[in-house]
């Protein structure tokens, strides 16, 4: 898995970069130039989501680069208050037009609303139907726990091709992984260096950490592309965020180097179990819900 950025390939036979760029609270005023750096640098995979407010600045920075978009692989998510069929296939029209785009690449539930179960049924159902349609290429989910990923698998017809959740070295949701894995299901990692851990008030995170640090020495890379690398070795896809060119470019800099399993398992053992952030389950209309914004 060296030399360059690999393809996944999805359950339905599509193929997608194993490393991309995130652009979850990326300021819109500096997201565009954030995504034109990474299609720059060699990213080809950008995820943006509908609750991000910024579809519209990664939009132009496609139009705006010189990268063909067949190129781009385009992920976006669709918001709670929006789940259930019709308005699901309105808040979809919604994204594209934002985007510019005609066909998306990935569409993900954005959280499961275990408040409101049947509506998240219903919006996968229409995501079912844009993907016959021909109108996305791939659909899945995100934030869904095993459980819930039984349900809506046992309720629809078409399985997930990604499950995107929080996973990183301090947080690695093994029984998510694994129930992943039992239906083909690729994990993709969101906050894969640390997230709250680095920005919040533990009073350590993964890239501090000296397992990581000791490795980022003996590979003359930075923790962040010890924990990155540690992520494409799993076959995981990983989605770091950044709006700072150099940090987006080193970030893709894990292409020249491999961990051994004796490594990998080092960083596996750094597992704390706790979550960074709300649990997913606990998201609801109430306190989490935003309009649909044409």
């Amino acid at each position: 898995m060296t030399g360059t950025n690999p393809f996944i390939t999805l359950n339905n036979g599509v193929q997608m970069p194993a490393l991309g760029l995130g652009v979850y609270q990326s300021a819109p005023e500096e997201t565009t130039e954030a995504v034109l750096a990474a299609l720059h640098g060699g990213y080809r995979l950008i995820d943006t989501a509908a609750a991000y407010f910024n579809e519209r600045q990664v939009g132009e920075a496609i139009a705006r680069s010189d990268v063909d978009r067949s190129d781009i692989f385009v992920t976006t998510k669709l918001w709670i208050s929006d789940y259930g069929y019709d308005s699901a296939l309105r808040a979809f029209d919604v994204s594209l037009r934002k985007l510019g785009i005609e066909q998306l690449d990935l569409w993900l539930l954005h959280q499961p609303l275990p408040s409101d179960f049947e509506k998240t049924i219903a919006a996968y159902k229409a995501a079912e139907r844009l993907l016959a349609d021909g109108r996305v290429r791939a659909i899945g989910v995100s934030n869904q726990t095993p459980e819930e990923l039984d349900e809506v698998i046992s309720r629809t017809d078409i399985v997930p091709a990604v499950n995107q959740i929080q996973v990183h070295p301090y947080y690695s949701q093994r029984e998510w992984r694994e129930a992943n894995d039992r239906y083909g299901i690729l994990t993709q990692s969101w906050s894969p260096l640390g997230g709250s851990y680095i920005y919040g008030d533990a009073e350590t995170n993964p890239l501090e950490d000296s397992v990581v640090t000791t490795l980022a020495d003996k590979y003359a890379k930075t923790p962040a592309q010890i924990v990155l690398r540690w992520h494409l070795e799993h076959g995981f896809s990983a989605i770091p965020k950044s709006v700072k060119a150099h940090r987006i470019t080193e970030n893709f800099d894990v292409f020249d180097f491999a961990l051994k399993p004796d490594e990998v398992a080092a960083i596996d053992a750094l597992d704390t179990g706790v979550r960074g952030g709300p649990d997913p389950d606990s998201l609801n209309l109430d306190n989490y819900g935003f309009p649909i914004d044409d």
